[in-house]
Formats: C-alpha cells, sequence, structure tokens
C-alpha cells in the first residue's frame, strides 16, 4: 500500500497548509469531471482523496505517523470514500476554491448535483455487431428550461439565497460533542427557494426534450456490452454536469454463423461423395458485411464433423488487435432417397469392398478379404 504522504508527494514534515496545496494539485490533475470516462484517474482520485482525509485531521495524522494505516482504522484507500460524490460532499470547499463550486458549474458555492443517467437499448444485426457501426438515436431526457434558465424562478425573478443555511444546502446541527451536518429544511438542499415558480417549466427547472444523439458501437461488441455515451443523460437542474448516458447493446442471431467471443463457426454440409474423394466447397465468410464467400478445399477421407481452419477470419477484437478464427465444420449428409443407378453404382462399390448390403446379397469371407 503507497504511504499517505507519497501519494500527495509531500514530506512527512509537511505542514497543514503544504498538504492542503498538495491534495489541490492532485484534485485539479485527476478531477472526474477532467478526466470523463478514466478509471485509473478517478482511481488516483480517490487514494489522493483519502490520504488527504487522514493527514487533514491531526488526530488521525498522528496515529498514522506511529502506527501506519492500521491505526487510523479504516482511513485508507478502499476503505475510506465509496464514491466521488462523498468525495465531494466532505471537501466542499477545497472544490468551491478549484471550481468555484461545489462541483464546476455550482451556483454560489452549493453543492450541485450530477444530471441522472439514463439507458437505452439498441438492438443491432450481426453484420453491425461484428464491424461495428454509427447509429443515430433518440433519446428524451430532461434539459435545461430555457424560460428560466433551469433556475425554476419566473421570468423576471431569480431564486432567493436560502437565508437558513447560506445557501450550502446543509444546516449544522450541535449534539452533544458532536456536530452533525443534515439537508437544510427549508430549501431542501437546494441551497435556494423560488418565491414565483416558472410557468414553463413549473418550477422544475428543466423540460423534456427528445434529442437525437450519435451512437458509435465498436467492431465486435456482444450482446449485453454496454457502451457510455458520456454527458449525453439528464441535465443537471442546479448547474452541474450532465449524466451519461447508457446504451446496452442486443445482438441479433445470424443462423450462419456460431458464435463464440471473437471466433466463429459454420457448419457445411457436404456429401458423402465429396466426404470420400475430396473437392472445393462454398462457405460463408464474414467479409463483406458478412456477405462474402469464399472455396476452402476438402481433404479426400474427411470424416464427419471434421473442421477447417481459417486463422484470423473471425470476428475482430474490440481492442482492435486482430482477429479471431473462423471454424468450418464438415457435416456429411447422407441421401434418404436414390435413383436406381446410383443404387446399381453403390451396389457394385459394396460388392467390391466385400460389404453384405440390402440389394446384392453378397459377402466375402475374412480370407477371400485378405487374399483378394
Amino acid at each position: 500500500m503507497a504511504d499517505y504522504y507519497d501519494l500527495l508527494g509531500v514530506e512527512r514534515d509537511a505542514s497543514d497548509g503544504d498538504i492542503k496545496k498538495a491534495y489541490r494539485r492532485m484534485a485539479m490533475k485527476y478531477h472526474p469531471d477532467r478526466n470523463p470516462g478514466d478509471q485509473e484517474a478517478e482511481e488516483k482520485f480517490k487514494e489522493a482523496s483519502n490520504a488527504y482525509k487522514v493527514l487533514s485531521d491531526p488526530a488521525t495524522r498522528e496515529r498514522y505517523d506511529r502506527f501506519g494505516e492500521a491505526g487510523v482504522n479504516g482511513h485508507g484507500p478502499g476503505a475510506g470514500f465509496g464514491g466521488v460524490e462523498d468525495i465531494f460532499s466532505a471537501f466542499g470547499d477545497i472544490f468551491g476554491d478549484i471550481f468555484g463550486g461545489g462541483r464546476p458549474g455550482a451556483r454560489g458555492g452549493r453543492r450541485v448535483s450530477r444530471g441522472a443517467d439514463l439507458r437505452l437499448d439498441l438492438r443491432l444485426p450481426f453484420s453491425e455487431a461484428v464491424w461495428g457501426t454509427t447509429r443515430e438515436v433518440e433519446v428524451p431526457r430532461q434539459v435545461a428550461c430555457e424560460t428560466c434558465g433551469g433556475n425554476g424562478a419566473k421570468k423576471g425573478t431569480k431564486p432567493e439565497t436560502c437565508s437558513q443555511c447560506g445557501g450550502k444546502g446543509q444546516v449544522v446541527h450541535s449534539q452533544g460533542f458532536f456536530m452533525i451536518q443534515t439537508t437544510c429544511p427549508a430549501c431542501r438542499g437546494e441551497g435556494a427557494i423560488v418565491r414565483e415558480r416558472c410557468g414553463d417549466c413549473r418550477g422544475r427547472g428543466t423540460r423534456e426534450e427528445r434529442s437525437t444523439i450519435q451512437v458509435n458501437v465498436p467492431a465486435g461488441v456482444e450482446e449485453g456490452i454496454t457502451l457510455r455515451v458520456a454527458g449525453k443523460g439528464e441535465e443537471s437542474r442546479d448547474g452541474g454536469p450532465a449524466g451519461h448516458l447508457y446504451v446496452v447493446l442486443h445482438v441479433e442471431r445470424d443462423e450462419r454463423f456460431e458464435r463464440e467471443g471473437e471466433h466463429v463457426l459454420t457448419t457445411v454440409p457436404i456429401s458423402y461423395i465429396t466426404a470420400c474423394l475430396g473437392g472445393e466447397i462454398e462457405v460463408p465468410t464474414l467479409d463483406d458485411d458478412c456477405t462474402g464467400t469464399t472455396t476452402v478445399q476438402v481433404d479426400p477421407g474427411t470424416q464427419p464433423g471434421q473442421t477447417i481452419l481459417r486463422r484470423g477470419e473471425g470476428v475482430p477484437r474490440v481492442n482492435g488487435r486482430g482477429r479471431g478464427d473462423h471454424h468450418i465444420q464438415l457435416e456429411v449428409v447422407i441421401p434418404q432417397k436414390l435413383s436406381p443407378r446410383e443404387r446399381e453404382l453403390l451396389g457394385e462399390l459394396a460388392e467390391e469392398a466385400g460389404d453384405d448390403v440390402a440389394g446384392t446379397g453378397k459377402k466375402r469371407g475374412f480370407f477371400e478379404k485378405i487374399l483378394g
């Protein structure tokens, strides 16, 4: 586990001010809103915040200096903040200094919330899942009301800063030796009170809009994969960042191809004559948007269920590193009905091979087969 001082890049005798400055630098560098979709940056942000949580408090810092992580009773990375919203809640003053509010876009220094995330189910033909596509989808979502600018107040008026919480949305109560922070009952955590509501949005600050959004589907996706379109969820009604749109993919089946990851299997019927003598057969491929064909060689004496491997001709890998394989399984088909001439020829073949089959009545013995 990394040392908390090393995580923040400060010496062990650093002052409280130096620790706060170091954390501010880390927060600015790895803040999720400056690194959208970057999981590694978010983890570094959490680690730095958990380290600051310990070192910014004199009591926990002293225990950490004496006993290490074991002395701070679960204040370390992985056992501290559950998510970035917890961090914003705890260190709102620091983010207010950095961004001018609890989160980017906050008004009056109060905490703001991110807009709601949305989910969309998108059905794809097999070929589009294999080769990728760009789709335009229509999504109903909440956007800021143009009349009131999202503040929910009647045109010509504006929300009043809550006098009970001073616009912070939170109030602090003293209970014995403890200070408890709760949501302001007057403004319900909004930090402001709307006296006269906007007539268009009825004070909500948002209205429904059907937006056309472009979704880029990479090649090689599978059933159930979820794509995130950052910032295309519902807009925040209090100036925070928009939520995200999560697109869940559903892939239609193609009877010609059985897929397992980046590999595909195609079952191709061949005649028993081709299985015996060999030859060329035509098989479907994934090329040309899964409409292509190619010819493959069947070796003489091919057995039922035998496969031919077309290496590197399967589904493109989502990470862009090559393709899987195309397996062709040969299914030997025995005809249920024969013409008189076919029966005659097969009878001669059976006689030559010494097989006792219907219609010949002849069978060679064991020594006869050996001696010819």
